[in-house]
């Protein structure tokens, strides 16, 4: 169930002392996409000055246990279990959601915790996510918004681009990543209403691929960096989100080269080189990749990485959630398809089934059938295509499904 509302979780946070209000400095972040990718390089730079920092994310891809990362660690079994025992015990049976839960339980652990800051990644949208009930955050950020859960934020980009802003607290200074025009001006708005002094791609700063690196400037100065770790030609624009971040917090080159080497972020154009799947995909040479993007965006951000890489046909195994504009996605990724191969997501009630996955990819002019699983199809597509690249994609449920049988 999801449904957006703040009232449940400021009463059940009173009832539990309101711990969100004794968690260290919070940076917060929001987006459509990118938001974990920005976060992960704002995470490197920051601990690469020896700072604790809490970090909060979602969905999880393997376990349960990455959604709250203490001082640097991944909660324990122990904790996670007491406090969201706390939780449930405090709440006494009153509705509640799923992530109302495990944010209330997050905000117990961070706030029993030390650390120097807390980086907290909304849900979903922002304005009425249960991560939004942080009075004075230190800083906030928003990633690219674009088209995405309509059912819940709106069906334009000005609408979604104003839950998003929704983050925005008085006084309190906001980065914001590259946006489209029709975005940036609801987040303009509301930050000149809210007094916010924004930090805003474009404007106040640059990021781009130059000579093999990364060339970030802004009012203070430029930065000449390695290219970010993590793969793909978007992931420029969010290390630029996230040096903009550091630069913010008075940090330097030190902490801005460690955010962009040393950033890990997994199922994002993530290669796979361990487990049965990578293993029958090697035995006919066949190099296997696993990204969790599943919007039109995310499609682009996949296709444009794709060929940036060497070239060599790359042929798909997709399976995605019947939440989501499949056709949008299927047309983004068209361009670089040698195949896809479409397959259902074992254990969600939303997956879209795989005939309705392989329809939609064949409209959208991709060579497409469809098989039972992902070992099936990943067996299949490395027989018939030796020393290919296959990629499997369109989900982040699929993703974890995958990281979980093959990590």
């Amino acid at each position: 169930m999801i449904d957006l509302s703040l009232d449940r979780m400021v009463a059940l946070l009173a009832d539990l002392g309101d711990p969100q209000r004794a968690v260290p400095p919070v940076i917060h972040i929001a987006g459509t996409n990118g938001k974990g990718s920005t976060q992960a390089m704002i995470r490197a730079g920051l601990e690469s000055a020896g700072l604790r920092v809490h970090a909060y994310t979602s969905p999880h891809l393997a376990r349960f246990n990455e959604r709250i990362r203490l001082a640097g660690t991944l909660i324990s079994d122990a904790m996670l279990a007491e406090t969201l025992a706390e939780v449930e015990a405090v709440n006494a049976g009153r509705p509640i959601t799923f992530f109302e839960v495990t944010t209330a339980a997050a905000f117990l652990a961070f706030a029993r915790t030390p650390a120097d800051y807390t980086l907290l990644e909304v849900g979903l949208g922002g304005r009425l996510d249960a991560t939004n009930v942080i009075d004075r955050p230190r800083l906030c950020a928003i990633t690219p918004v674009s088209i995405d859960h309509t059912q819940y934020l709106g069906e334009t980009l000005p609408e979604i681009a104003g839950e998003k802003a929704g983050i925005l607290k008085r006084g309190v200074p906001c980065v914001v990543g590259p946006q489209q025009d029709d975005a940036l001006v609801v987040i303009e708005a509301r930050a000149a209403r809210l007094g916010c002094r924004l930090s805003v791609a474009g404007q106040h700063w640059t990021a781009a691929a130059e000579d093999g690196g990364l060339v970030f400037q802004d009012e203070r100065g430029l930065l000449d960096l390695p290219r970010p770790v993590l793969p793909g030609p978007h992931q420029i624009d969010n290390a630029g989100t996230a040096l903009a971040c550091l630069r913010e917090l008075g940090f330097g080159q030190a902490e801005a080269a460690a955010a962009v080497t040393r950033a890990e972020w997994p199922a994002r154009m993530q290669r796979l080189t361990r487990g049965p799947l990578a293993q029958s995909a090697a035995a006919q040479g066949c190099d296997l990749w696993l990204d969790g993007g599943h919007n039109p965006a995310g499609g682009r951000a996949v296709a444009a990485t794709l060929a940036a890489m060497p070239r060599r046909p790359t042929h798909l195994v997709c399976g995605m959630l019947n939440t989501k504009d499949v056709a949008g996605y299927m047309q983004a990724l068209a361009p670089v398809a040698a195949s896809l191969t479409a397959v259902p997501i074992p254990g969600e009630a939303n997956t879209l089934p795989a005939e309705v996955t392989q329809a939609a990819a064949a409209a959208a002019g991709i060579d497409a059938t469809a098989a039972p699983d992902v070992g099936d199809a990943v067996a299949r597509l490395a027989a018939a295509h030796p020393g290919a690249r296959l990629l499997i994609c369109g989900s982040l449920y699929l993703a974890g499904r995958v990281l979980r049988e093959n990590g």
